[in-house]
């Protein structure tokens, strides 16, 4: 089983496999705080994505490769955005979607598909099946960071998605650790959903 995982690691650089494990351990992190609705979600994000923009580009998923850029500056944005207060209160509270954000939802989904397809097309990289499931997930996952920065609750709906589709993308291309990574990412996902929800409902009561 070990081996059935990890024997394709046995040619990657060793630099490569240390800077993927850095990379899981502060995604995990991340993830973790943001099911906290913690701050920390965002400067451990930061360098979890920082980490990944070099690795992407070395895979040649150049799509995942923006959406970790974008997570860099939505990082910036939703740091700022969550420690916004109005008299010692949070101004932006866990809430859900209103209409300009699914409007805007949509808007961001369709424009990154478009752009994906573009780049990907441009640079030639269309050459195997996981790029096309690659130019779906980064429109998932850039709508996911905007609502989370914006901290709607509708965010871990499309992390769920996203991650459950990232879990046989990477495994095929060969990077177990990743693959795992989003299974777990999964996991804290639901369980993200569930504790913001119960936050959100006794906010209501």
């Amino acid at each position: 089983m070990f081996e059935f995982l990890f024997n394709q690691y046995k040619d990657y650089p060793t630099y490569e496999i240390v800077l993927e494990v850095t990379a899981i351990v502060f995604g995990l992190l991340s993830v973790w705080y943001a099911k906290k609705d913690n701050i920390w979600v965002f400067p451990t994000g930061i360098i979890n994505t920082a980490i990944y923009v070099y690795l992407l580009w070395k895979w040649s998923l150049l799509g995942d490769m923006m959406i970790n850029f974008y997570y860099v500056v939505m990082s910036i944005y939703g740091w700022y955005h969550w420690t916004r207060k109005k008299d010692d209160v949070v101004e932006f509270p866990i809430s859900r979607m209103n209409t300009y954000e699914k409007k805007g939802s949509v808007v961001i989904f369709v424009l990154t598909i478009g752009f994906v397809v573009a780049v990907y097309t441009f640079f030639d990289k269309f050459t195997h099946w996981t790029s096309y499931v690659d130019t779906l997930v980064t429109g998932i996952f850039f709508v996911g960071m905007w609502l989370m920065a914006r901290r709607k609750i509708e965010n871990w709906i499309l992390w769920i998605i996203g991650d459950i589709i990232s879990i046989p993308m990477y495994f095929v291309k060969g990077y177990s650790f990743t693959s795992i990574q989003y299974l777990i990412f999964t996991i804290i996902a639901i369980f993200g959903y569930l504790e913001w929800k119960k936050t959100l409902q006794q906010k209501i009561v």
